[in-house]
C-alpha cells in the first residue's frame, strides 16, 4: 500500500446532535424482524436460488418465527414474480406472516408489483429510490428536487394502485436508499414528502426504512443519524422506524444495536449476513446477542445446525468456522487455560443449579441452540490437561483424578506434537486404553479370594482384609497372599512381599462408569516407586475391588524401575 494512498479518502462527517440520548439507553425488547434473505440476500449469491430453494428458505424463515419476509422484487425478474405468485396461489403464507415486495419508484414496475401480490392476505410494498449526494451527482446527475419528485410520484402511484386492489391489506414502506450518504436535512425532507402522500396514522403506520446501504462511518454515527431523524420527524408515532445496515466496515451488528438504542423499531437483515459486498446485518448474531442479555428475540434458534444446513444448501455458501453462535468452532476451546476455565465453569453451573448461566468463555449455553458440551473442548498441541480430562469425562465417563491430569495431558500432547494435528476424542480414548488398560506389562491380575476378619476393638482398624490372589508375572502364574486394612492395602502388601518389589501407594480414587447393578467401576491408583517417581494405573471391572487390583498392576507396569525388576525375574521363580 502506497503511504500516500490514505490521502485519497476523507473522514465521514459527524452529526451535530447536542445532548444525544442513545448512549444512555438500553435495549430491553427485540425489534420487529424482517428477513430479506429471499431478495437482498438472493441477489448477492453467484447462483440465485431456484423456486424450490426459495421455498425451502421461506419455510425455514417461517419456522424460525419471522413475521415479515421480503420475498422478492417481482417486477425485476420472472423468477421473482413466479415465486410471489406461488406463495399466494398455493396459500403457503401463514395468516400471521406478512410478505414484503420491493419496487423502484417507476410506474411500470409498481404496476407489475401489484399484479404479483393480488390475492395475498397482507403485503408490505417497499418503495425506494437513491438519495445520496454522491449518486445524485455522479450517477443520476439530478438535483434534489428531481430526486424528491421521483419519490413522491412513486408514493402516489402506490397509493393509487392500492385503491384498485381488494381483499388485500397493503402496508407502505419507503427507503431513501443510501441514507447514510444523504444529507440529513434532505433525508428528512424527502421522508416527510412521502409521508404527506401516504398519510400514516397511529393505527395504520408506515415503515420508514433508513438503510446504511454502504457503511461509511463508525457505528455511533449511524446511531446519531437515527436519533436525529427521530427527533425531527413530525408524527413520529405514525412511523415504524426501520434499519437496514450493510457490513462494509464490518460493524453492521454494532451499528444496528446502537441505532436500536437511538430509537429504531424494526430491523431488516439476513441469516449469517448474506448480501452484496460484505453483506447485510447478520440477524442470527444480532438476535442471539439480545438472547445473551436475557432478552427473548422472538426467533427460534433451538436447532441452529438445521438453520446452517438449509442456509448452505440454498445459498451454496458455507458459514465460517468462527461465525458467532453458529460456526463449527465457536463452542470449542483448544487453549489449555480456556479449557480449564470452561470445565470448572460448567461443573460449578451444574453443581450450583443456578438459573443464571455463568461459564467463562461461553456467553450462552450451547444447548440452547442445539449444540452439545461434547464439542466444546478439542485437543491439539496447545491444549491443557483440563481439556483432555474434560473429554475423557464427557465423552467416555472417566473422571480422572486431578493429580492424574498432568500425567495423561503430557501423553496426549506428545501425540499431538508428533502428528501436528488435532487429536479427536476417539483417538484420546485409544491412547488411554493402550497406556493404562492394555495387558502389556509383566504383571497381570487374574483371580483372588478376599476374607475380612475382625480385630480387637483397641486396634485402629476394626477389620483386616486377607487376600489370596493369582497373578501372572512374565506369563508365569504366581500365587500371592497378604493382609492389610482393606482389600487394596492387602493386595499391595501381597504384590510387594511375594514379588520382591517396593512402591508406596500414594492415592486411590474410584467411581461408577455406568448406572445399574451390573455397571462397571473404574479405579485409579497412584504409586511412587523406588526412584521416587509417581505413576497412575487404571482398572475397570464390575467388582470395585478387582478394578482396584487391576489399577495397581497397571501402575506397577508403568514404572520403568519396577518393570525392569519384574522382567528380570525367572519365570515361575516366585510361584507357590
Amino acid at each position: 500500500m502506497n503511504n500516500m494512498s490514505a490521502r485519497k479518502y476523507k473522514p465521514a462527517p459527524q452529526v451535530d446532535l447536542p445532548n444525544r440520548q442513545w448512549p444512555s439507553n438500553t435495549i430491553t425488547h427485540p425489534p420487529r424482524w424482517c428477513s430479506v434473505d429471499l431478495r437482498d440476500g438472493n441477489q448477492a449469491i453467484a447462483t440465485p436460488m431456484s423456486l424450490n430453494e426459495k421455498l425451502d428458505m421461506f419455510n425455514l424463515l417461517v419456522q424460525m418465527g419471522f413475521k415479515e419476509i421480503e420475498v422478492g422484487f417481482p417486477s425485476a425478474s420472472q423468477v421473482e414474480y413466479d415465486f410471489t405468485r406461488l406463495l399466494i396461489e398455493k396459500k403457503l403464507v401463514p395468516d400471521d406472516v406478512c410478505i414484503q415486495v420491493l419496487t423502484q419508484a417507476r410506474e411500470h414496475l409498481i404496476t407489475r408489483t401489484f399484479e404479483a401480490v393480488r390475492g395475498a392476505n397482507k403485503v408490505i410494498v417497499h418503495l425506494y429510490n437513491s438519495t445520496s449526494e454522491l449518486q445524485r451527482r455522479v450517477v443520476f446527475r439530478r438535483e434534489k428536487s428531481e430526486i424528491l419528485n421521483i419519490a413522491v410520484q412513486g408514493a402516489r402511484l402506490i397509493r393509487d394502485e392500492t385503491k384498485k386492489i381488494s381483499g388485500t391489506k397493503i402496508f407502505y414502506e419507503y427507503s431513501p436508499e443510501s441514507f447514510t450518504g444523504t444529507e440529513l436535512e434532505f433525508a428528512l425532507e424527502i421522508s416527510r414528502a412521502v409521508m404527506d402522500v401516504w398519510q400514516p396514522t397511529r393505527d395504520n403506520k408506515m415503515i420508514l426504512n433508513l438503510p446504511s446501504t454502504v457503511e461509511m462511518a463508525t457505528p455511533n454515527v449511524y446511531a446519531d443519524q437515527i436519533e436525529w431523524m427521530c427527533r425531527h420527524l413530525q408524527n413520529r408515532d405514525t412511523l415504524e422506524m426501520s434499519l437496514h445496515a450493510h457490513n462494509d466496515r464490518g460493524t453492521a451488528v454494532a451499528a444496528t444495536e446502537l441505532a436500536l438504542m437511538a430509537g429504531a423499531d424494526r430491523v431488516e437483515g439476513t441469516l449469517f449476513g448474506n448480501g452484496e459486498r460484505t453483506g447485510n446485518v447478520d440477524i442470527v448474531t444480532l438476535a442471539l446477542n439480545l438472547f445473551s442479555q436475557g432478552i427473548d428475540p422472538k426467533l427460534d434458534f433451538h436447532n441452529i445446525g438445521r438453520i446452517v444446513d438449509v442456509y448452505e444448501q440454498c445459498t451454496k455458501m458455507q458459514i465460517h468456522a468462527r461465525q458467532p453462535y453458529a460456526g463449527e468452532l465457536v463452542y470449542t476451546a483448544f487453549s489449555g487455560s480456556h479449557q480449564d476455565a470452561i470445565n470448572k465453569g460448567i461443573k460449578n453451573y451444574q453443581d450450583s443449579r443456578s438459573p443464571i448461566w455463568e461459564v467463562p468463555y461461553l456467553p450462552i449455553d450451547p444447548t440452547d441452540v442445539g449444540r452439545t458440551f461434547e464439542a466444546i473442548i478439542r485437543i491439539n498441541s496447545q491444549s491443557g490437561k483440563g481439556g483432555i480430562a474434560y473429554i475423557m469425562e464427557k465423552e467416555f465417563g472417566f473422571i480422572l483424578p486431578k493429580e492424574m491430569h498432568p500425567e495423561f495431558g503430557r501423553i496426549i500432547q506428545a501425540v499431538s506434537d508428533k502428528t501436528g494435528s488435532e487429536v479427536p476424542p476417539q483417538a484420546i480414548l485409544e491412547v488411554f486404553e493402550q497406556e493404562y488398560l492394555a495387558s502389556n506389562g509383566p504383571l497381570l491380575f487374574k483371580t483372588c479370594e478376599i476374607r475380612e476378619r475382625p480385630v480387637p476393638k483397641e486396634k485402629e482398624h476394626p477389620r483386616v482384609s486377607e487376600i489370596k490372589a493369582s497373578v501372572l508375572v512374565n506369563g508365569a502364574e504366581c500365587r500371592i497372599a497378604g493382609t492389610g486394612n482393606g482389600p487394596v492395602d492387602a493386595f499391595c502388601h501381597a504384590v510387594k512381599k511375594e514379588l520382591n518389589i517396593d512402591f508406596t501407594l500414594v492415592s486411590y480414587h474410584e467411581h461408577a462408569l455406568e448406572q445399574g447393578s451390573d455397571s462397571l467401576a473404574a479405579a485409579y491408583i497412584q504409586i511412587e516407586d523406588i526412584d521416587n517417581k509417581k505413576f497412575f494405573g487404571v482398572g475397570i471391572d464390575s467388582n470395585i475391588s478387582v478394578a482396584s487390583f487391576k489399577a495397581v498392576a497397571s501402575a506397577v507396569n508403568r514404572s520403568p524401575a519396577i518393570r525392569v525388576r519384574l522382567s528380570a525375574a525367572t519365570k515361575g521363580q516366585r510361584g507357590r
